[in-house]
């Protein structure tokens, strides 16, 4: 990169905000998804929005591509760097700037870490809701731009439904404001559109939250079962009594044995487990709870155990948090899918992508958000061993198209990012895809802000594709509807 650039960065934020040995970047070159690896020509680490401002202007004056990034936890290869571009780090824009008890919001920089939020308001009664695996760890910047979740997503929805507004530094240097502190402001919902956008319309340099009262009493439920398919039978069950979980996790046999072996949770030796935790007033929750357990007792569960005190509750989940970290003890490799899937179909799917692991050879773990669908089947296997590598690929694949054809999506919250955007064709026809990148050329016309991720074929913003033409056997099928 230019000495030019590298001093005007240097000018910006300090010599200890620029990053450009070779040894130092190797900790930017990826994500959490460790398959893509791209060395970035530079490191940089503002500590203000105005800092973050003043280094997308001198990108966008440049014409160098910038990749935002908060503590890289991302599964999906959302922050892996662009060649040649820069990496903008945002832990040190890592203030709670605001906390507004009376009217539930709190304002905060990207560089937050999730669980901060729920810690600096529980004195007050209230918590932070999205609660990703990696909440220890990951930050509210990263939470806005894959659309994080978490377990209690069922509930209380994803980070989309917590955040009522952004400031942002569009591509080209710009601050724009979206949204308020206010619900539903006139005009078009562009927070909506900026939530999710995987750091490709901007980056986001103040968060407005929505901070929820905690509830009253909060119980969770563990129950074993002999298989995922009487797990998921009364997750159907649960679901259609009318019952709403705060949360609903499922865990198979090769994620229960991880999980068992990293933290020792003392969990039940089954081939199924269901966790259950429902909160509310404490009447409501109590017989709600009585009956999930009569529901969990007549699907087959051989097991129910009811955590008596907030240490056993924490135990639980300790497990169920840990599980995708705990893969590392059963396999030296594996690769982490999102996908979803109505719950109706649970047990038809686990039962598919068993048989396709037993064809493929590989061992398939499965930890998931049973209550909203949304599956985290763990790929396991050797790079050491030849061909074992492109053959999890092949299946992580298999089984993401198992889940579209299931009416279902290529992701629930780890994002597209650089690894699914060769599936989004799977998914979306050419026209939707084409006006998908309509949005993203408003915001970023000279494709400058996470380029190359999303979409299969980004477009030059002056590309033209002229009227949409169908495919000759896409106009059969259709001829064949009359």
């Amino acid at each position: 990169m230019d000495v030019r650039i590298i001093e005007a960065f240097r000018a910006v934020v300090g010599d200890d905000g620029v990053i450009v040995e070779r040894e130092q970047l190797r900790t930017y070159e990826c994500d959490g998804l460790t398959n893509f690896r791209v060395m970035p020509a530079a490191v940089v680490l503002p500590s203000s929005g105005e800092q973050v401002q003043a280094i997308v202007r001198i990108c966008h004056r440049a014409g160098i591509p910038f990749v935002a990034r908060g503590s890289g936890t991302g599964l999906s290869g959302g922050a892996l760097p662009v060649e040649g571009g820069v990496v903008i780090g945002l832990a040190r824009l890592n203030r709670i700037l605001e906390v507004d008890i009376p009217n539930a919001r709190v304002v905060v920089e990207p560089g937050v870490i999730n669980a901060q939020v729920t810690q600096r308001v529980a004195p007050y009664g209230y918590f932070y809701a999205p609660d990703p695996s990696s909440q220890s760890v990951c930050t509210i910047g990263g939470n806005v731009a894959e659309n994080s979740g978490g377990a209690h997503c069922l509930k209380y929805g994803f980070t989309a439904n917590h955040v009522l507004g952004l400031e942002v530094v569009l591509p080209d240097g710009t601050l724009m404001q979206l949204g308020s502190k206010s619900l539903d402001r006139p005009g078009y919902d562009l927070t909506g559109v900026f939530v999710g956008s995987e750091g490709t319309l901007g980056i986001a340099t103040k968060v407005i939250l929505r901070i929820v009262k905690r509830p009253q009493i909060v119980q969770t439920l563990l129950a074993a079962f002999n298989s995922t398919d009487d797990a998921g039978a009364a997750v159907s069950e649960i679901i259609a009594a009318g019952i709403l979980p705060a949360a609903i996790e499922m865990m198979d046999r090769l994620s229960r044995d991880a999980a068992e072996a990293a933290v020792k949770a003392g969990y039940p030796d089954a081939d199924g487990l269901l966790l259950v935790e429902l909160d509310g007033p404490v009447e409501e929750v109590e017989l709600l709870m009585e009956q999930v357990s009569a529901i969990c007792t007549s699907c087959g569960a051989w097991e129910i155990r009811l955590a008596q005190t907030e240490e056993e509750r924490a135990v639980i989940w300790k497990g169920r948090k840990a599980a995708f970290a705990a893969m590392g003890r059963i396999s030296p490799n594996y690769i982490v899918q999102d996908g979803v899937i109505p719950r109706t179909a649970l047990p038809r799917v686990l039962r598919e992508i068993e048989r396709m692991s037993a064809a493929a050879g590989l061992r398939v773990a499965n930890v998931f958000h049973a209550g909203d669908g949304n599956l985290h089947p763990l790929v396991l296997y050797d790079q050491r061993v030849p061909g074992q590598e492109q053959a999890a690929e092949k299946l992580a694949f298999d089984i993401i198209r198992l889940c579209v054809e299931a009416g279902g999506s290529i992701t629930g919250e780890h994002g597209v990012g650089q690894e699914k955007k060769k599936y989004m064709s799977a998914m979306f026809a050419e026209p939707d895809l084409e006006t998908m990148q309509l949005v993203r050329c408003a915001f970023d016309p000279a494709r400058l802000a996470n380029p190359t991720k999303v979409f299969p074929r980004p477009r030059l913003c002056a590309e033209r594709s002229g009227p949409y033409q169908p495919h000759p056997l896409e106009v059969a099928g259709i001829a064949e509807l009359f």
